[in-house]
């Protein structure tokens, strides 16, 4: 706790621009889910406090997730519509993370090529880029968070760019450019011109601008206006008992209900993928390079989970477009993160018509200073100057999240990766030795870990050896052969010798007797 408190000069501006993030994002989860609008802002703060603290990760931040709001969807109706049923799965799913954590299944994330994981990195901060200048522009029709191609509003990622051109609204075009002009010259300029500066939040900077420019608007000061869903549209509760009166509980009548447990499952798997996979990209934006103990999150998920449910909170995980807006404002501890939450908290009872005052179009823009710094042209070269087997799962997990979502994308990526992890098996089987001084024709020298993935260059190569000829198989460096290529070789001393009349000598495998 007293690492926490000793970086609390960065941690806390981080905070606040988290807090400004999380707000509309934790509404339009909320929003897109099904559920009650209050039950996104829960989630907000339990995954910053409780799960902030349970947490090993210095800089993730754990949130209601874009990721689920279609399984969210669906799952409430395919429970009649009962939202505190639906509560009952989170609390189960919570339940299934804690046990993943304890038994240690937070591995997974290890499995990740890192090409794959600056694939996700760099198409999430192209699609906060275009699905935020919408927002910018003062005409988005769908859920702020919504992060799939196929949107619900029929539109798709790139259609909506066309149609926001037919409906620009020059009040939230003219924050956007001021507060936009703020964060780049705050960023750019004065930082480096006094300490002052460094000291300030440009993005509450920016915040306070529109929140004003807003204000002149109402007021007639400056000729503009701003509709109401182009502003944070926060509940507003009368009185303490009134926002309290908003928590909701879970129906535990329905733990008889099977569909109960298959959708606490689902919820579960994919809940814990999406947070094991921003884990893994985290630690790589990390400046200081430390590593999440994965079975550990997994368990503060599974808490997170469970609070999040009993008192009537959408399911959580951590969440890659807080946690970068983290580290990209100077986060240096997981007090960011625990703070963010608190400020949820505190600030949703007592000025919420105050937050109802920012203009979305000013949130975009420091979203787009967030997905630049993910998307740096220079990572482009970078990935691409290490050849084609990383370039290419790079290139296609980002086309892959752009054109579907993040898990899809993942996906694609993966296929790719494994795709090329399977070529070098096929290539990298074996080593051939100089034969000039040796009575064999071929001298095969098997790798330190012969795996079935190593089936078809081997045999490919045994089957190229000329008839006549004298081969020795050296497996006397392999630690580990798969049965499968064992059965390769006992089956090609057999038909070599009947059909080839080639020699061959095995040394390394005490079960393939030599020919």
């Amino acid at each position: 706790m007293k690492n926490m408190f000793s970086q609390l000069r960065h941690d806390l501006p981080a905070s606040v621009v988290v807090f400004f993030v999380a707000v509309p994002l934790c509404l339009g989860i909320a929003l897109g889910s099904g559920a009650p609008l209050f039950s996104g802002i829960i989630a907000g703060i339990v995954g910053g406090i409780v799960v902030g603290m349970a947490s090993g990760s210095p800089l993730g931040v754990s949130g209601p997730a874009a990721g689920l709001a279609v399984i969210v969807l669906g799952s409430i109706a395919a429970l009649g519509g009962s939202w505190e049923t639906f509560l009952l799965a989170v609390v189960l799913m919570g339940i299934i993370q804690l046990i993943a954590g304890f038994l240690k299944l937070g591995f997974v994330a290890y499995y990740f090529p890192s090409s794959v994981i600056k694939g996700m990195l760099t198409g999430i901060g192209l699609l906060i880029i275009l699905k935020q200048l919408p927002h910018a522009f003062g005409y988005d029709k769908d859920y702020e968070g919504d992060f799939s191609f196929a949107q619900l509003d029929g539109e798709n990622t790139f259609s909506e760019l066309g149609k926001m051109i037919d409906f620009i609204n020059p009040g939230a075009v003219f924050i956007s450019v001021i507060c936009l002009a703020i964060l780049l010259l705050w960023d750019l300029v004065l930082t480096k011109k006094h300490k002052i500066f460094g000291m300030l939040n440009g993005p509450l900077v920016a915040v306070i601008t529109g929140i004003v420019l807003h204000y002149f608007f109402i007021q007639g000061i400056l000729p503009f206006s701003l509709k109401p869903e182009q502003v944070v549209s926060l509940p507003v509760p009368s009185s303490l008992g009134d926002f309290f009166s908003q928590f909701t509980f879970p129906d535990f009548s329905q733990l008889t209900n099977p569909k109960v447990y298959s959708i606490a499952f689902v919820l579960a798997i994919v809940a814990s993928l999406e947070t094991l996979l921003c884990v893994e990209a985290t630690d790589k934006l990390d400046p200081d390079k430390r590593v999440t103990p994965t079975n550990r999150e997994l368990k503060a998920q599974g808490l997170g989970n469970i609070v999040s449910g009993l008192i009537g909170g959408l399911p959580l995980t951590q969440v890659i477009v807080r946690s970068s807006a983290n580290i990209t404002f100077g986060a240096k501890t997981k007090m960011s993160a625990i703070l963010h939450g608190v400020y949820l908290f505190i600030c949703a009872i007592t000025i919420a018509n105050l937050l109802n005052m920012i203009p979305l179009a000013t949130l975009a823009t420091i979203l787009f200073i967030v997905g630049y710094k993910l998307a740096k042209p220079s990572l482009f070269k970078a990935m691409y100057k290490q050849g084609r087997e990383h370039f290419i799962p790079f290139l296609a997990t980002i086309i892959g999240i752009l054109l579907t979502d993040l898990l899809t994308g993942i996906g694609i990526g993966m296929a790719f990766a494994i795709f090329y992890l399977l070529l070098n098996n096929y290539r990298n089987a074996y080593d051939m030795r100089d034969v000039s001084n040796s009575p064999h024709d071929q001298h095969i020298v098997l790798v330190e870990e012969v795996s079935f993935l190593n089936k078809g260059g081997i045999l490919k190569k045994l089957n190229e050896i000329p008839e006549n000829s004298k081969v020795l198989i050296d497996a006397s460096r392999s630690k580990y052969i798969h049965q499968d290529v064992i059965e390769i070789i006992q089956d090609y001393i057999v038909h070599a010798k009947s059909m080839k009349n080639i020699q061959v000598e095995v040394k390394g495998i005490p079960t393939v007797p030599a020919a």
